[in-house]
């Protein structure tokens, strides 16, 4: 059925792992997708409601800061109408004025409290924390800088930060009375202040003055990102920046107007809930989708058993339908497609093997009329020497010398139709069960050439032995192996006789731990290009007028029996090297009968 072995693919991916991979990859890809989208729209939300927080918390401060302002004015108004701070201020003594100021800031219950006289210098000046004489004197001069300037309501000294309120103070009626001077009064912007800011929405805030901090209520551990970011929050819109470990939403609003120094006032929000939250999602996501995964690839396991199970047993049937096997059953289940590819493979199995069988019947008779002609045409030859021969011998008259010449005659034809004779039935029981026994390919190799030397076609050849010292024991089937050497060797004579100038075969053995092998060189013209890739086929005789082209043939196959090879090693006029190679022990050979019919048929 076969004429060699099937080559079998190289590694391909199966479709069972192919179908996981693809639904692992459509889980994954799904699974990527859907936690960037929702990250992203989570984050997108997330920012916009903490935007809007800071918004809120900008929108108390300014509704905190119109009220305490507007309790200033008041508070400033009732401190104005007073009779004795008018009285006061009639002096015009700054040192009467500095000493009973005390009082009358008891009395106004404001952080900050300061008397100016009608030409707004500060003669005056009382606030919390500012005891000893210096840190009066600083404020002073600070609030001295800006209260004559009507814009501006914020006034930073010694590290504090106040929101003040100035008013005028008359004697008499405001639209014809005296200007006496000015009361100021305010309240310091502090930890407390801040708290309220952000209190409705959670926030944190601070006020930046220039690059420094004034007051936040962020710990002192989480405030250096707000030193680093400070030049970041004279733009607009919102920032994000790390504290700590957490992240801040930051919003600003500018207050420079009211102030002799950039201010502004930060209000920040973390994320640490919001990423919290963003975890626990991602967390549940991936939870589903790796349910998702397993059940799906149970699944898919399932379904892609039901659809290459039938395929795996539909391609063990066309495998084994390449190697002779026609009793392998095809699968009657699976997909319609399968199913229906199992049907139309088993017809043409069926007609494959029909017509197979057809052609093995026609080449095996177109084999035996070739093999039926060449034999025909050789025992012609001999028997055609023996009857003319005979005939000679019949005659009475012929001379003692001639009668032995002719007997001579026809004893090379009697030997010759013996050596076709005995090629042909080891030929026919190639393929058949061998008797190996332990011996010598030397002593093989010396008995053919023994009879090699006997022959017609080694006469004027001189034929060479190198010994050495290698061990040639091998398991062997002596009578066929020894008649493998003596054809390679007669062959070899055949091609030297031919040679014009020198007429020599050399033999020489070699062996290795697993082979045994001799090499037979003649110094004939070579071996045609023509036939070199045929030169082991049944019936090539390169032209000879003897021989039935069964000898390299007969050669190739025992040494194949042998697990074994015969090679042609190479090939010019003057030196054509043939090496037949077997193995010291025989191992099974399940090919080498379907190899030699095959090259009958082939010829």
């Amino acid at each position: 059925m076969s004429s060699g072995p099937i080559k079998t693919p190289g590694p391909g991916i199966r479709t069972r792992f192919l179908l996981l991979t693809s639904l692992v990859l459509v889980i994954a890809g799904t699974t990527a997708s859907s936690l960037y989208i929702i990250r992203n729209r989570m984050q997108r939300h997330v920012r916009a409601n903490l935007e809007q927080d800071l918004q809120h918390s900008v929108e108390t401060f300014q509704d905190l800061e119109a009220g305490r302002v507007a309790a200033l004015n008041r508070e400033n108004a009732l401190m104005a109408a007073l009779p004795n701070l008018k009285a006061l201020m009639t002096t015009n003594d700054p040192r009467t004025i500095a000493d009973e100021a005390p009082e009358f800031w008891k009395t106004s219950g404001n952080d900050l409290f300061a008397l100016a006289d009608a030409d707004a210098h500060v003669l005056a000046v009382d606030a919390q924390g500012t005891d000893d004489v210096g840190r009066r004197e600083a404020l002073k001069r600070d609030l001295q800088s800006v209260v004559a300037q009507p814009t501006k309501h914020y006034l930073l000294s010694g590290g504090r930060l106040f929101e003040y309120s100035v008013r005028p103070l008359y004697f008499g009626s405001p639209a014809s009375g005296t200007l006496l001077g000015y009361v100021i009064g305010g309240f310091a912007i502090d930890h407390q202040f801040l708290q309220e800011v952000g209190r409705g929405a959670g926030a944190e805030a601070a006020f930046v003055a220039g690059s420094e901090i004034s007051v936040s209520t962020l710990p002192r551990d989480r405030q250096d990102p707000l030193h680093d970011k400070a030049g970041s929050f004279q733009q607009s819109g919102s920032a994000i920046i790390m504290a700590g470990r957490e992240r801040y939403l930051i919003a600003s609003k500018d207050l420079t107007a009211g102030a002799d120094t950039p201010l502004r006032l930060v209000v920040m929000k973390s994320f640490a809930q919001a990423d919290r939250d963003e975890r626990e999602i991602d967390r549940l996501v991936f939870l589903v989708s790796l349910l998702v995964l397993v059940a799906g690839s149970i699944l898919m396991l399932l379904l892609a058993r039901m659809v290459t199970r039938p395929l795996e047993l539909l391609t063990a049937g066309v495998r084994a339908f390449g190697t002779g096997d026609l009793s392998h059953s095809l699968p009657a289940d699976g997909t319609q497609e399968v199913r229906y590819l199992s049907s139309v493979f088993a017809q043409m199995r069926d007609e494959i093997q029909k017509t197979h069988n057809a052609l093995l019947e026609s080449e095996r008779l177109a084999t035996i009329g070739r093999m039926a002609s060449s034999v025909s045409h050789d025992l012609r030859h001999y028997l055609a020497a023996v009857y003319a021969n005979a005939e000679f011998l019949a005659s009475p008259s012929l001379p003692s010398p001639e009668r032995v010449e002719l007997f001579e005659e026809i004893r090379l034809a009697v030997n010759g139709t013996t050596d076709m004779l005995d090629s042909l039935l080891i030929f026919s029981r190639t393929g058949t069960a061998l008797q190996p026994m332990s011996t010598t390919m030397t002593s093989l190799v010396e008995r053919a050439l023994a009879l090699v030397r006997t022959h017609p076609d080694a006469e004027h050849v001189t034929v060479r032995m190198e010994r050495g010292d290698a061990d040639t024991t091998a398991a062997l089937d002596t009578k066929q192996v020894e008649r493998a050497i003596y054809n390679l060797l007669l062959n070899a004579c055949q091609s030297a006789r031919e040679s014009t100038g020198r007429r020599e075969v050399n033999v020489s053995l070699s062996a290795d731990k697993e082979t045994v092998s001799v090499t037979i060189i003649d110094s004939g013209p070579g071996v045609a290009e023509g036939i070199r890739n045929s030169l082991f086929d049944p019936f090539v005789s390169q032209g000879k007028q003897k021989g039935t082209g069964l000898g390299l043939t007969l050669a190739w196959s025992v040494a194949r029996e042998h697990d074994g090879d015969v090679k042609l090693v190479s090939s010019r006029p003057g030196e054509t090297i043939f090496r037949m190679t077997v193995a010291r022990h025989l191992e099974p050979v399940s090919s080498g009968t379907d190899e030699i019919r095959n090259k009958v048929l082939a010829s």
